[in-house]
């Protein structure tokens, strides 16, 4: 069982954690940061710490991993890297994606590690990346979404210590980053609402309602966020990881319409909605956005809940049928052209059941979900 202690990471301290201190989401009487409904978290946690949860974690369940390597495509990047006025993208899998945006290459909450846990038997990928970090092309800007293992890797920020790349992070998490070796002049970090503006390109931090904390003990000390993406040409929204909530309809009227949502898609449980939008509410979320197409994420790579590995795609495919929006469900690695996106391959059903399988229920809180 590997541990690396550097793994944890380290919580904001002296000038980090004093200019945290004044943002208007920090209750400096908890010392920590907070969501908009204060009671979620410890909502979440008397929801679902009982024996028949814990029961029901560690006993093997039905398709929750793939039997069989999923189907992926290996990127080609000369046709991603081309300039064109485009918006392309290649999907990891889980909540890992690369953007060409204007000629901006950015590359989103980046898990290129064996676990998205520091205990590398938990958690486990369900196969190798697609590509190896040293595949990739030179990277412009890392977004991060929040401080949890299955959207901020240690392997994958160190490789880019020595490389020129511009971190965007949400109030706290470049501590970690810094602890890593990243200089502290490459990181930017914003609050809910606040915007980083770069030549031909912008990041606005937005609310997001979910938590962060790395070792037990720092619970939500670095702030979380949703992420709107604007460029000359295109203006994308990054959900991160949310509950349902107001914000998705104050982020819509405020900053939309946009021309892709990529939303936390899976890893949902009905006793932790204020923290993971169930498909249904990510379908709510996605007409409250005013975005004209949906790139479902974080699903497809990490066992972090009780449902199916496929119930996500599933559930929303049926939506995008029912409901009559476009849906984007590329296979990992599968180039995407967001203005022109190819006509969904029905990849999934090739790998499971075509029934939909009953949404799973109740699993441990955990600070990698």
């Amino acid at each position: 069982m590997m541990f690396d202690w550097n793994e944890l990471g380290r919580s904001p301290r002296e000038s980090d954690l004093t200019r945290i201190q004044a943002s208007t989401n920090y209750n400096p009487e908890k010392g920590r940061f907070i969501n908009r409904k204060t009671q979620a978290i410890t909502d979440v946690k008397k929801s679902t710490i009982n024996w028949k949860i814990i029961k029901d974690w560690f006993t093997p369940g039905i398709d929750r991993v793939p039997a069989n390597k999923l189907p992926e495509l290996k990127p080609n990047l000369a046709a991603f890297l081309k300039p064109s006025k485009n918006l392309k993208t290649i999907w990891f899998g889980h909540s890992s994606f690369l953007m060409n945006m204007g000629g901006n290459i950015i590359l989103v909450d980046p898990v290129f590690s064996e676990a998205a846990s520091p205990i590398k038997s938990f958690v486990k990928r369900f196969q190798k990346p697609i590509l190896n970090l040293e595949e990739l092309p030179d990277i412009n800007y890392i977004l991060i979404s929040h401080d949890h293992y299955d959207h901020l890797d240690m392997k994958s920020i160190k490789f880019f210590v020595d490389k020129d790349v511009t971190f965007v992070t949400p109030l706290g998490v470049g501590s970690h980053l810094k602890k890593w070796g990243v200089q502290e002049s490459r990181i930017i970090e914003k609050d809910w609402w606040q915007t980083a503006t770069f030549d031909s390109i912008t990041f606005t931090a937005t609310p997001a309602h979910h938590f962060s904390g790395r070792n037990g003990f720092d619970a939500n000390a670095t702030l979380w966020a949703s992420w709107v993406i604007k460029s000359n040409d295109h203006n994308v929204y990054f959900s991160g990881d949310s509950g349902y909530g107001s914000h998705f309809k104050d982020i819509g009227t405020k900053y939309g319409p946009f021309d892709v949502a990529f939303i936390e898609s899976g890893q949902y449980n009905e006793n932790w909605q204020d923290v993971h939008m169930l498909p249904s509410e990510g379908v709510k979320a996605f007409k409250d956005l005013k975005a004209e197409k949906y790139f479902p994420i974080h699903w497809g790579m990490f066992e972090l809940s009780l449902h199916t590995w496929y119930d996500p795609i599933q559930q929303l495919y049926q939506y995008s049928k029912s409901e009559n929006f476009e849906l984007l469900a590329p296979k990992i690695g599968q180039m995407v052209n967001i203005d022109s996106p190819d006509k969904n391959e029905i990849w999934w059903e090739q790998r499971a059941p075509t029934t939909l399988t009953k949404l799973s229920c109740c699993g441990p809180s955990s600070s990698n979900i």
